[in-house]
């Protein structure tokens, strides 16, 4: 029989539960039995994907679904293509399902989803409750978080939001009301444990731009609003998060505007996700680029595409996670991925353990 805990445990906790023969993980609220299947049984391998995304020389969106073997290099391989096209949304998963947030035109509020052990073409989840540019997600393997952004299309001066919303990933339907991050903010990516979702970096000004450093944090199985994390090592914009169940870096991004090359990040900084506090230095990207699709296994995170603001790359690097040091050579992205900001997960991520 299962006896109490002599105090609450710290979300993350695990257990063996000895009449189920199962292990189990606490996410603040109560015990989950852990995932025990594995992307190898999925599909074989740790797989990332980088989705849409768009070019600048000429401006051309992009609907294509290419995708990678992360515990490999080489270059990426056509999956297949989204009903819709867009770039700076954000992208979760769960083992099996990706699924996809397009809020800049002409894709506005479009949710998709794929199935990630076969090829094919995304299929329409529903919509979000909002149509906001520039969110940040994150997800453990049965919900998605979505959180910050600010309206689109406008003119002029935007309003940041700092509303968050929810989606169960195994089904199909519309956002659901999550609560609120501690500021407005857009130009934010996310990364996840199994139990806790980051926000990392972004834009706070209300008509210009506003660099932070900020990192924020939420219960991703609750409803509720977020808290204050720490601070990256660079305040930046448009960065990029990935991570295992222990370790999330942020790689990339903008740290002035309009975008020069002084203005550009190829930093990499990480926090420990179960913890509190600010981030550490990690290592340098291979080059200095912002909207970067990124996927992650267990071992190793894969930065993929970006742009300078004059030129688009197709450039792919990895890291091991759970060492430091500057990113090495992965291989290239198909010519027909949309280079700037598309947005990459993947069947191996550290929500799902």
């Amino acid at each position: 029989m299962e006896y109490p805990s002599l105090n609450t445990p710290p979300a993350g906790s695990i257990r063996f539960n000895t009449d189920s023969s199962k292990m189990e993980i606490y996410n603040g609220d109560k015990w989950w039995e852990i995932d025990s299947t594995s992307p190898q049984e999925q599909t074989g391998s740790a797989r990332g994907f980088i989705i849409g995304g768009y070019t600048n020389a000429p401006v051309s969106a992009y609907g294509d679904i290419s995708y990678i073997n992360i515990d490999t290099t080489g270059a990426s391989i056509d999956f297949g293509d989204t009903v819709a096209t867009g770039n700076r949304s954000s992208a979760s998963a769960s083992r099996t399902r990706a699924v996809t947030f397009w809020a800049n035109s002409p894709a506005k509020d479009t949710i998709e989803y794929f199935t990630m052990s076969s090829l094919g073409d995304a299929i329409d989840f529903g919509n979000l409750n909002s149509s906001d540019d520039s969110v940040g997600s994150c997800s453990d393997s049965i919900r998605s978080v979505i959180g910050g952004g600010y309206p689109n299309p406008g003119s002029g001066p935007y309003q940041r939001t700092n509303a968050m919303q929810y989606i169960t990933i195994a089904s199909t339907g519309n956002g659901v009301d999550f609560g609120d991050l501690d500021t407005q903010i857009s130009d934010l990516d996310a990364c996840s444990s199994p139990t806790r979702g980051v926000f990392m970096g972004g834009n706070t000004g209300p008509s210009g731009p506003n660099r932070v450093n900020t990192i924020q944090y939420i219960t991703i199985a609750t409803t509720g609003n977020g808290g204050n994390f720490g601070d990256l090592t660079v305040a930046r914009s448009h960065c990029d998060a990935g991570s295992n169940a222990v370790r999330g870096i942020c790689s990339g991004g903008i740290n002035v505007h309009p975008v020069t090359a002084s203005g550009l990040e190829n930093v990499m900084d990480y926090v420990t996700i179960a913890s509190l506090g600010n981030a550490i230095d990690f290592g340098d990207c291979t080059i200095a680029v912002y909207g970067k699709a990124v996927s992650t296994s267990s071992t190793r995170l894969v930065n993929a595409c970006g742009s300078t603001g004059s030129a688009d790359k197709n450039v792919m690097d990895y890291v091991q996670i759970m060492t430091t040091g500057n990113a090495v050579d992965f291989g290239d992205a198909i010519p027909n991925a949309g280079l700037e900001g598309p947005v990459g997960t993947s069947n191996a991520h550290g929500g799902l353990g």
